[in-house]
């Protein structure tokens, strides 16, 4: 009998037995494709036998994070030029005058750690433990929702091939999830400039570090000096890595939002249900489709609106921060206004990893809600100066709030001590003088 002639079941059968038994029949293009990874001979013999192991040594049905590292490191070197002593040259001193530059432009202070230059393999290495971190709670989710599906939708013929076999899907799950991470990461390694790139603090506090590769891909067709561009984007990543060395509170403030944010994210089972039961095994490309399009996870819940506007108005005022003290910082960069408004634009188009990790992980990192955080910083600036601005920054009680940035008048005048206008109390006095005032004897008359 035909693979065609065999129903969805037959399938699934023989699919499980073969893994089972660590058997090689399957389509191993079909099984790399479900997984999101290019069809070519090396990608599949390592996915091969990444499931293989997976089924053979993870008892526990947990999830090898490793194989996301291992994956994002080969994507990233695979594109990697070396960078000359030229390169390397320019950017250390582009970084040394982005420190004295910065110095006049924030009161917070400098680094105490040496800035970096990483290649695209290096910055995959030092960022894939926080990746792993924000991305876990959705993995087992998704691999929770699974197993349960499996058990409670399997059909009566089926129930003796998936007896006890909920850690075995759980395992092979994690393995796929993993090498998508994987995936992710290492095609993000050739789109940020700088450890600060995406928002978030992927590397630990007072870190700073440029990509020479990307740093240089960036600038190619811009018609702008290599220097200038290299300069600004130094001031952008020491700027972002001051806010976190000396907000020191800052950075576990932020990981903290976006994972509880991620354990909040629900499978839909009855999706679930529905791709199960019409799940054809000769079409694995079908699961990896309704994954990434985040077909599985239902509209966000109250309570996750609210963690989700919060945590866009934090990132918000970062990178409004951020923009603010780079823009002053730079006044003496001819083409300053033009490389910024390149890095706005590449801001809000994203790209294509930063997409695929958003499913990944339920959450856009992309703050809508920038441009007015920066018209607020930007006003506390001209109203109270530098200094104060970022004394907001020494406490998180402190930190301006998504109020603050609707009306910044009201922080200003908190800043200058002075109290500011009640349009309430306004409205209540002038009524109160219309009523007093009122001379005219039209009132009405007592029954």
């Amino acid at each position: 009998m035909s693979d065609e002639d065999k129903s969805p079941e037959e399938q699934l059968r023989e699919m499980l037995q073969n893994m089972l038994s660590g058997g090689a029949d399957l389509d191993p293009a079909k099984l790399a494709g479900a997984a999101g990874l290019p069809n070519d001979p090396a990608s599949i013999q390592q996915l091969i036998a990444q499931l293989q192991g997976a089924l053979r040594g993870n008892a526990d049905g947990s999830i090898n994070w490793d194989l996301a590292l291992q994956q994002g490191r080969q994507l990233a070197m695979s594109g990697a030029v070396a960078t000359t002593p030229g390169e390397t040259s320019s950017l250390e001193q582009a970084f040394h005058v982005a420190a004295l530059w910065l110095d006049e432009a924030t009161a917070v202070g400098a680094l105490v750690a040496t800035p970096s230059l990483l290649s695209r393999g290096e910055w995959v290495k030092r960022t894939m433990p926080l990746w792993t971190q924000l991305a876990e709670p959705v993995a087992n989710s998704i691999a929770d929702s699974l197993t349960k599906v499996m058990d409670e939708q399997a059909p009566e013929e089926l129930r003796a091939v998936l007896a006890n076999a909920g850690q075995m899907v759980r395992a092979v799950g994690g393995t796929l999830f993993a090498m998508q991470l994987g995936q992710v990461v290492g095609q993000l390694s050739a789109e940020v400039v700088s450890g600060g790139d995406i928002g978030i603090p992927l590397l630990d506090d007072g870190q700073a570090a440029l990509l020479p590769q990307n740093v240089r891909a960036f600038g190619d067709g811009l018609d702008i000096d290599g220097d200038q561009v290299a300069l600004y984007l130094a001031v952008r990543e020491l700027a972002h890595a001051r806010l976190f060395r000396h907000a020191k509170w800052l950075r576990l403030q932020v990981i903290t939002a976006i994972t509880e944010f991620a354990r909040g994210i629900r499978i839909d089972t009855e999706r679930m249900e529905d791709l199960a039961a019409g799940f054809d095994p000769a079409n694995p490309d079908e699961l990896r489709d309704v994954l990434a399009s985040g077909a599985l996870i239902p509209p966000k819940t109250e309570a996750q609106e609210a963690a989700l506007a919060r945590l866009e108005t934090q990132l918000a005022l970062i990178e409004g921060w951020v923009d603010v003290v780079t823009l002053a910082a730079t006044s003496r960069l001819p083409r300053a206004d033009a490389v910024a408004e390149t890095v706005r634009r590449r801001r809000a188009a994203g790209g294509p990893a930063e997409s695929a990790f958003a499913t990944l992980v339920g959450l856009e990192l992309r703050p809508r809600r920038l441009r007015e955080a920066a018209a607020m910083w930007q006003q506390v600036t001209d109203a109270v100066g530098a200094a104060k601005r970022d004394e907001l920054w020494s406490h998180p009680d402190l930190q301006p709030t998504a109020e603050d940035v609707d009306d910044p008048q009201r922080l200003i005048a908190r800043l200058s001590g002075v109290a500011p206008a009640d349009p309430e109390a306004d409205a209540f006095d002038q009524a109160l003088e219309d009523l007093l005032n009122d001379d005219s004897g039209d009132r009405p008359k007592e029954e």
